[in-house]
C-alpha cells in the first residue's frame, strides 16, 4: 500500500484513466497485485470528476474552478441583498437591525469558518498529492468537529442573547429586533456549521458543481419564503420582520440538508459516514493548529465591522441614518466582494493542490494571474458603482438621509475596492498555503492599528461624523492590501510544513 501512495504521489497521470492503466499493468505483482488493483479502483472513484489545477493551462484552471464560485458568491449575495431589501419595507430600524445582528452571526460562525479553512488546506494538499484516504479521514473529522461546537455555541447564544445583545452596543430602538434574530438564528447554526465545512470538502477536491446546486437552493428557499413569512403570502403566517430570520434558518437547514446527501452518494466521501465517529486527537490537532489564527483573524474583521456599528450608533440623532446607511452599503458593496471573493477560493485551492504536487513556483504564479483578474473586473464594476452611487443606494430604501448617507459611503469605498480584491486573493493563496498566522497578522494590524482608530478619531473627536468612519475604512484598505502583497512575494509559505 505504502509502494501504490508514493506512485500516486509522483506519478501525474494517476487522475487519468490511462494513468489507472499504467499502474494495473506496470506495478502489480503474482503477491499483491489484489491489494493494489482494490487501491488504485478506489482511487480512481476518488478523482473522478474532480478538477484538478496542477497541470494544464493556468488560465484554463483558474477559470474552471472560478465561474461556479462566481455563481455561488452571486447567489449568496443574493440571499444577503433580499433580507436588506425587504427590511427596507418595515423601516430604516429594521434594516440596522439586520446588519447588526448579522455581524454577530457571522462572528458565531468564526469557528466554522476556521475550521473549514484547515479542512480545505489538508485536504487539497492531500489530493494534491494523491492521497485519498487522508482527503477522507481529515473531512470526517472536520465535519464531527465542527458539530460538536455549533451544539456548545447554540446552548451559549439561547442562554445568553440577551447580554450578547448588550455586549455588542445595540442602539436600544432596535434591541428587541436583533434579540428574536439572535434567537432564531441560534437554531440553525448546527446546520450552518456543517454546510460550512461540506462546501469547503467539495472546494478542496475541485468539486465546486456541488456547492452550487446547494447555493442554487439555499437561495430560492430564503428569497421566497423572506416575503413569503413577512407578509404572510398565501398560506404562510404574517411574522414581520422575525419573518427574514426564519427564512435564513429554514434556508440553511435545507442547503445542509442537500450537502449530506451529496456526501452519503459520492464513492468519493461516503466513507465519512462509517464508523467509528471518534475523534482524532491528532487530525483535530492539526486542523485548529491551522484554523485558529483564521478564527482570530475572522474574530478581529467581525470586532471590527461590530465597533464600527457602535462608533456609528454614538452619534446621536444621525446613528440610526449611519447604521442604515452602513448595513446598506455594505449589501450593494457586496456586488464587488463576488468576483474577488470567488478568486479568493480558487486561490486556495490552487495553491493547496500545487504545494501538494510539490508545485510551488505553478502556485505562485496562478495566485499572481488571479490577482491581475481580481484587481481588473474590481476596478470595473467598482466605477460604475461610483459613478451611479445615488441610483444604486435608493434600490434598498426611499428614506432620501439614508439615500444620501449610503451614496457617500458607496463613494469612498468603490476607491478600495480594487486594493480589495489584491488583499482578498493573496490572503486567499495564503491559506490555502496553511500560512493562516501571516493573513492573520495582516488584517489585524490593518483593522485594530489603523481602522479603529482612526475611524473613532474621525468620527467622534474631529467631529466627522460618519464620512470619518467611511475614509477610516479606505485607508486601511490600502494599508491591508500593501502589507498582504507583500507578506505573498516572501514566500515564506511555499515551505511550509502542514503535518
Amino acid at each position: 500500500m505504502k509502494d501504490i501512495s508514493r506512485v500516486f504521489k509522483n506519478d501525474r497521470t494517476c487522475g487519468t484513466k490511462s494513468g489507472i492503466l499504467l499502474l494495473l499493468r506496470g506495478h502489480g505483482s503474482a503477491r499483491d497485485g489484489p491489494e493494489k488493483r482494490l487501491y488504485v479502483v478506489q482511487m480512481a472513484a476518488f478523482n473522478e470528476q474532480r478538477i484538478d489545477v496542477t497541470q494544464g493551462n493556468i488560465w484554463t484552471g483558474i477559470w474552471r474552478l472560478s465561474w461556479p464560485m462566481l455563481v455561488i458568491m452571486i447567489f449568496s449575495f443574493l440571499v444577503g441583498f433580499t433580507d436588506v431589501y425587504v427590511a427596507g419595507f418595515l423601516g430604516p430600524d429594521v434594516q440596522a437591525a439586520v446588519g447588526f445582528a448579522t455581524q454577530i452571526f457571522f462572528l458565531v460562525v468564526i469557528i466554522a469558518n476556521a475550521i473549514a479553512i484547515g479542512t480545505l488546506a489538508l485536504i487539497s494538499r492531500a489530493i494534491g498529492a494523491g492521497d485519498g484516504e487522508r482527503a477522507v479521514a481529515v473531512a470526517k473529522q472536520s465535519l464531527i468537529l465542527s458539530f460538536l461546537i455549533a451544539v456548545a455555541i447554540t446552548a451559549v447564544c439561547l442562554l445568553f442573547y440577551r447580554s450578547i445583545i448588550a455586549v455588542a452596543g445595540f442602539p436600544e430602538p432596535i434591541r428587541i429586533i436583533a434579540e428574536t434574530f439572535i434567537r432564531i438564528f441560534a437554531f440553525a447554526l448546527g446546520a450552518h456549521y456543517i454546510l460550512i465545512v461540506s462546501n469547503a470538502v467539495f472546494r478542496a477536491s475541485g468539486e465546486v458543481n456541488k456547492p452550487l446546486v446547494t447555493m442554487i437552493i439555499i437561495c430560492i428557499v430564503n428569497i421566497v419564503l423572506d416575503f413569503c413569512l413577512v407578509f404572510g403570502i398565501g398560506p404562510f403566517p404574517r411574522l414581520g420582520y422575525a419573518g427574514i430570520a426564519f427564512s435564513t434558518a429554514i434556508a440553511t437547514i435545507s442547503g445542509t440538508s442537500v450537502n449530506l446527501l451529496f456526501l452519503a452518494k459520492s464513492p468519493r466521501w461516503r466513507a465519512v459516514y462509517g464508523r467509528p465517529f471518534a475523534l482524532s486527537l491528532e487530525t483535530v490537532k492539526t486542523i485548529l493548529g491551522i484554523g485558529w489564527p483564521a478564527a482570530f483573524l475572522q474574530i478581529a474583521w467581525n470586532l471590527t465591522s461590530i465597533a464600527l456599528y457602535n462608533i456609528l450608533g454614538r452619534l446621536h440623532e444621525s446613528s440610526i441614518v449611519a447604521l442604515a446607511s452602513l448595513t446598506n452599503g455594505l449589501r450593494i458593496e457586496a456586488i464587488i466582494y463576488l468576483p474577488a471573493f470567488a478568486l479568493n477560493m480558487a486561490a486556495s485551492v490552487v495553491t493547496g493542490q500545487n504545494l501538494g504536487a510539490e508545485d510551488p513556483d505553478r502556485a505562485e504564479r496562478m495566485c499572481w494571474k488571479i490577482a491581475l483578474a481580481g484587481v481588473g473586473i474590481s476596478g470595473a464594476m467598482a466605477l460604475v458603482i461610483f459613478v451611479r452611487a445615488e441610483q444604486c443606494a435608493a434600490v434598498l430604501t426611499a428614506d432620501p438621509a439614508v439615500i444620501a448617507e449610503t451614496a457617500r459611503y458607496l463613494r469612498y469605498n468603490m476607491i478600495a475596492e480594487p486594493f480589495l480584491a489584491l488583499s482578498t486573493v493573496m490572503g486567499g493563496g495564503l491559506q490555502g498555503a496553511g500560512d493562516t498566522r501571516g493573513t492573520m497578522w495582516v488584517i489585524v494590524v490593518s483593522m485594530w492599528l489603523v481602522r479603529l482608530p482612526l475611524a473613532s478619531f474621525l468620527a467622534i473627536v474631529m467631529g466627522w461624523g460618519a464620512p470619518g468612519v467611511w475614509t477610516a475604512m479606505l485607508v486601511s484598505m490600502i494599508c491591508q492590501s500593501i502589507m498582504m502583497a507583500w507578506w505573498f512575494r516572501l514566500g515564506r509559505w511555499k515551505k511550509l510544513k502542514l503535518h
